[in-house]
């Protein structure tokens, strides 16, 4: 999945879900492609490209919605009770259902709690515009590389720019194309560079066993149970209790 992409869509584009190339459509969610001019066949119904994109993230992702208030309040900026009233309002409850679900306060209270909610999005607005204003005179504010959606603790060493981030591949890989490392950084900021860059050698559609996905790390870094363990201490990939299967996160 190309951060970049989900991180650079419009409003518009998030809510949906994907975002229209010329050839295809992308879902923003986890990378797939569905190409223009193709008819998609599913249960005996034929499908155009932008149905079959919007079929697509109602069976892998139930629904945008959901996709986004599971992610972590470090790229939301809402709090584990704030994604639990969304949720419940998503599913059109009433404040008295609500509160009872909740078990807080009364229907009185939820009714505060969605005018803070609103508040959140005016002030969200505002801080939209600004930024938007600012990219017109900022001529100084270097480009940095998105935050991967599915990080664990969001912190300074995720301030990363594009020039760090190619200095450093360039310092600690000998090839980049197959990934091969001179050696493994000690500095944060720096293994999660490298992570970034491994991680795309590894198929986020398959699942792996620890030995076949250990097959692809030893090529890269001798010491490939470090680079495994990191992969999944960064977010980058998760695993069974047993380790008895490894994916990455989407």
């Amino acid at each position: 999945m190309n951060e970049d992409v989900f991180s650079n869509a419009s409003l518009e584009e998030l809510k949906k879900g994907y975002k229209e190339e010329t050839d295809a459509f992308v879902c923003l969610l986890c990378g797939e492609v569905i190409e223009k001019g193709i008819i998609y066949p599913y249960q005996e119904m034929l499908y155009e490209a932008e149905r079959y994109m919007k079929l697509h993230i109602e069976r892998n992702h139930q629904s945008v919605f959901a996709y986004l208030i599971g992610l972590d309040k470090k790229i939301t900026g809402l709090t584990e009770h704030q994604s639990n009233l969304l949720g419940l309002f998503y599913q059109g409850k009433s404040d008295v259902e609500v509160q009872k679900e909740l078990e807080i306060g009364s229907a009185s209270t939820i009714r505060h709690h969605r005018f803070v909610l609103k508040e959140k999005e005016r002030q969200a607005k505002t801080f939209l515009a600004l930024m938007e204003l600012l990219k017109e005179k900022d001529n100084h504010a270097p480009s940095f590389i998105p935050v991967h959606k599915t990080a664990k603790m969001v912190d300074d060493r995720y301030n990363i720019t594009e020039e760090e981030q190619e200095k450093t591949v360039r310092k600690y890989f000998e090839d980049q194309q197959e990934a091969r490392l001179k050696k493994f950084p000690l500095k944060e900021k720096q293994r999660l560079i490298i992570l970034r860059e491994i991680i795309k050698h590894i198929d986020n559609d398959k699942t792996y066993s620890e030995k076949a996905l250990n097959d692809i790390l030893k090529p890269i870094y001798e010491d490939y149970v470090l680079i495994r363990r990191l992969l999944i201490e960064y977010g980058f990939i998760d695993r069974k209790d047993d380790g008895s299967e490894y994916w990455v996160k989407k």
